[in-house]
């Protein structure tokens, strides 16, 4: 068994079919097919069902893939010490919560990238459990997510306080007629539907049905149509119940109030991309508040060399 071997079962566990692994590999079917088979020898065991949908793993197959992608990150890893340099540059994939995305971190991107233009930045967006697992399977580097998180293979790098808002049409409608509405909400792991669903059992309110929504636009045309409510960060409401899009109802504690985390992984090599990008949170997420007020002024940024 080497390092090949291992990258071969990932491509087909992550996969789920031995073709499309052998296309992500760019190897010949049955190159992949016969590596995985001579694994399966070396190891005593099968790694997989087979069956007419694909191939899933076996017991002994799950427990080789979470190995199998610390060895994966430790290469990686690997690679990065040896190439990393006091100029950050290289790849950076954060992920985030769709409403900090839309609201907060426009500026800390914005003058990350004007800082240091080499450094290739992806924002993947989601609710808080998909962000997690996507942190915990080194697929992001970090994350903005709702809080609290407690988990021993993470690490908490800085947070910032949310006031959530119950939000509804711009006309100002009584608890009753809200009870009637549907809730918008994304799809489910997000904490804030959670926190929602959580108050609204509190309250004994019996909405008749859950909408599903993929973007943070959705669910604020839906809501400011009056097809339902939601809840959303008093950063997203602000701006948007001046304009006379939305109606705003404020919420008793606990459910009012969540903690926006950035989390990495414990054991992640810290690049100088990543560490520069970190020093930067702090500042920008403060300035990045005035931009959900109404008369927003024009702030400067800069990132600490």
């Amino acid at each position: 068994m080497n390092s090949d071997d291992l990258m071969i079962f990932l491509a087909v566990a992550e996969e789920g079919a031995i073709t499309k692994a052998a296309s992500r590999l760019g190897y010949v079917q049955s190159n992949v097919t016969a590596r995985v088979q001579q694994l399966e020898s070396d190891l005593h065991t099968p790694l997989f069902h087979r069956h007419s949908r694909g191939m899933t793993m076996t017991a002994a197959g799950k427990t080789l893939f979470g190995y199998a992608q610390r060895v994966r990150h430790l290469l990686q890893e690997t690679r990065l010490a040896v190439q990393d340099s006091p100029i950050p540059k290289g790849a950076l994939t954060i992920g985030s919560l769709e409403t900090t995305a839309a609201v907060r971190l426009p500026r800390l991107l914005a003058a990350y990238h004007r800082a240091y233009p080499e450094v290739d930045v992806s924002l993947v967006t989601g609710p808080t459990e998909y962000l997690v697992e996507q942190v915990l399977r080194y697929k992001a580097d970090g994350a903005f997510v709702s809080g609290p998180i407690d988990h021993p293979d993470l690490y908490r790098e800085t947070s910032f306080p949310e006031e959530l808002m119950l939000v509804s049409e711009p006309t100002a409608l009584d608890m009753h007629t809200l009870g009637t509405k549907p809730l918008l909400a994304f799809h489910p792991g997000c904490s804030y539907r959670s926190r929602l669903e959580q108050w609204v059992h509190s309250e004994g309110i019996l909405f008749p049905k859950i909408m599903e929504f993929g973007t943070l636009e959705a669910i604020v045309s839906g809501v400011s149509a009056g097809l339902g409510i939601s809840l959303l960060p008093k950063s997203v409401t602000v701006k948007l119940e001046a304009q006379g899009i939305l109606h705003t109802h404020a919420l008793p504690d606990p459910y009012g109030s969540v903690q926006t985390v950035f989390i990495r992984r414990a054991d992640l090599f810290i690049t100088s991309a990543f560490r520069e990008f970190v020093k930067g949170i702090p500042q920008h997420i403060d300035m990045a508040s005035a931009q959900s007020l109404p008369a927003e002024q024009p702030a400067q940024s800069h990132f600490i060399p």
